[in-house]
């Protein structure tokens, strides 16, 4: 089934683009954070891996898991928090150091834990894509609850095995959250206790997996199953900036470091191209701005 066409007329102007690694088909890349030295630190997904790439584009395993892993964010230069599904299928968190598990707690409360972003020093958040939900984990308290549920978060349909709340970022004080089978871009004030205020609708017909920003507060999206990254602009108005032919097939996610934003993919695997489902790449873009840090205050 063909999909909708909602980036007919878009703008299209394409940044400069760099294949730094190729990896085999049927490799679904899902997420990824850069360490201050420039280490990529990206799951893999079905594999249950956290793979890295350094600054010379040579590839090593950081830790293997018995499951699946999918969401990740950096807590120190060699420390991470990540979520997946264990063997059993049970949802679970996870604090690894050195490559070694150092904490993991099972949440049966949860359904598809996704994208995870920090809200302050000591806050994480991560998007619950089937319950339509964003879970808070405290790493002193090294607990998880439920921060927000609403239906800006959640799936219109059910039965759509697209993800609702996928990825999420904080830029000022506003949380932004990607929910893919909406076709939503979701805006969330924050007050001075980093608690949720009312969601709003930010842009319309955007099928955004995990996205990033620049210190001007312009939003790279990536759209998986488009096969494309997208430029949006405070005002909302959306730019393509790459393309199948830039590598960014089955594109998952986007990290900064420097002036380079860094994308990763699946090769189609979600939603294969007329040629079959292409090897996995890891693709850099040249943007000429630098990205904001994860905890800007705009």
């Amino acid at each position: 089934m063909a999909l909708p066409d909602i980036y007919a007329g878009t703008p299209v102007a394409i940044a400069p683009s760099q294949t730094l690694v190729t990896l085999p088909v049927n490799t679904f890349l899902e997420n990824l954070a850069i360490a201050p030295t420039g280490k990529l630190l990206i799951t893999s997904h079905e594999a249950g891996e956290i793979i890295t790439l350094d600054r010379e584009n040579n590839l090593g395993l950081y830790a293997k898991l018995e499951g699946k892993v999918t969401g990740i964010a950096l807590i120190e230069e060699d420390s991470l928090l990540i979520n997946g599904w264990n063997a059993e299928s049970v949802p679970f968190v996870a604090i690894l150091a050195d490559g070694e598990v150092q904490f993991l707690q099972t949440l049966p409360g949860a359904l598809f834990l996704n994208g995870i972003t920090p809200i302050s020093a000591n806050q994480y958040l991560m998007a619950d894509s089937y319950r339509g939900a964003i879970w808070s984990f405290d790493l002193i308290t090294q607990t998880a609850n439920i921060w927000l549920e609403h239906p800006l978060l959640a799936r219109a349909d059910s039965n759509n095995p697209f993800p609702g709340a996928n990825g999420l970022k904080r830029f000022g004080d506003v949380l932004y959250v990607s929910n893919t089978e909406q076709k939503r871009l979701v805006r969330i004030p924050l007050d001075d206790n980093h608690t949720p205020q009312e969601p709003e609708i930010f842009v319309e017909g955007t099928n955004l997996d995990d996205f990033a920003f620049d210190i001007h507060g312009n939003l790279y999206g990536t759209t998986h199953v488009y096969n494309s990254v997208v430029r949006i602009e405070p005002d909302g108005n959306t730019t393509i900036i790459a393309e199948a032919e830039q590598g960014v097939t089955g594109c998952t996610a986007v990290a900064f470091y420097g002036t380079g934003l860094y994308v990763v993919n699946n090769g189609g695997m979600s939603y294969p191209p007329p040629g079959g489902v292409e090897p996995a790449q890891i693709v850099r873009l040249e943007l000429g701005v630098e990205g904001a840090p994860l905890l800007s205050k705009g």
